[in-house]
């Protein structure tokens, strides 16, 4: 029973929180995820415009392009075959990355979708590791596969707290189930 009483609150956006545990520890329990959700959001939102902005890296090729990136990528990756894929229009792709990383940025920092947000955010750290750092060894030097798994904890609890997703769920809890009005 005691352990019971010192963990209610530890559980991260769940409805069994809401009302009990006004505690510090409660508190910092529910909030705990929110420092993540902002260096997440707000490095990929950054990293998709840094990318639209450089024209260098919007290039099929040259300096600092992500059509030379691709070249020195391909022979090391772990999927070769996702590189083959980017080098078929590494223009197009570029601009693909950024608005993704954009579009995941955006929707982490205001808790709009938030899991799919992650989801997204996921799906590109694992692309860039299988592709861009795959030969980084020691593979902790590589920063991918970090932001892969900083991704999980947001996926799998979403943007419950200070986000569009709550406030829309809190809309719904207070106008039932309607759909117009």
């Amino acid at each position: 029973m005691v352990h019971a009483n010192r963990t209610i609150g530890a559980e991260l956006g769940g409805a069994a929180v809401e009302g009990v545990g006004f505690g510090l520890r409660a508190q910092l329990a529910r909030h705990a995820l929110l420092p993540l959700r902002l260096f997440l959001g707000a490095t990929f939102l950054y990293a998709g415009i840094d990318k639209l902005t450089d024209p260098a890296f919007l290039a099929a090729g040259g300096a600092g392009s992500l059509g030379e990136m691709l070249r020195q990528v391909h022979d090391a990756a772990a999927l070769p075959q996702l590189v083959e894929i980017a080098q078929q229009s590494p223009v197009g792709f570029g601009y693909a990355i950024a608005a993704g990383e954009l579009a995941v940025g955006l929707g982490t920092l205001v808790g709009l979708l938030g899991r799919l947000a992650a989801l997204g955010g996921a799906l590109i750290s694992l692309t860039l590791w299988l592709t861009v750092s795959w030969a980084t060894t020691p593979y902790y030097y590589g920063n991918d596969l970090a932001y892969l798994m900083a991704w999980i904890p947001l996926l799998l609890a979403g943007t419950p707290r200070f986000s569009l997703d709550a406030a829309l769920s809190h809309r719904r809890k207070r106008h039932g189930a309607q759909l117009f009005g």
